[in-house]
């Protein structure tokens, strides 16, 4: 279900104040961006390892991404997903603004050919870390 009460509001970010995710009674709130992967067949290591770094340089380029972290799965429940990541955002104006960000674009426009993905947008509460003031 799409928030459409998000219009205008990825323009905040343009500021020189850093972001800071929303509070909300006893928990701490963010946006989470989790994807998985499964490579497609012929995949080679260094597109792998391309892949990973190109992901971590969102960082600092996606207005409102707190944190990113990608990695290789090591559960043997990971049903031959073999790659994933999750991605923090500030509030859902900065997730719903990622996937149309030009370099989010650039990056999909060479990825999706490499995988086969799995994504889980969701409203996260932290009992054990403060994102805000």
């Amino acid at each position: 279900m799409r928030d459409d009460n998000f219009e205008g509001k990825a323009s905040k970010y343009s500021t020189a104040a850093p972001p800071r995710a929303e509070n909300i009674g006893d928990f701490n709130r963010m946006y989470i961006h989790a994807f998985l992967f499964r490579w497609v067949e012929g995949i080679t290591e260094e597109q792998k390892k391309h892949v990973k770094k190109e992901i971590l340089a969102l960082q600092g380029k996606i207005p409102g991404l707190l944190e990113t972290h990608v990695g290789t799965n090591v559960s043997p429940r990971g049903q031959d997903y073999t790659f994933g990541g999750v991605m923090k955002f500030v509030d859902r104006a900065a997730l719903d603004a990622y996937f149309p960000h030009p370099v989010h674009q650039a990056l999909g426009e060479w990825l999706m050919p490499l995988i086969e993905p799995l994504e889980l947008d969701f409203d996260a509460a932290s009992s054990t870390k403060k994102y805000s003031d």
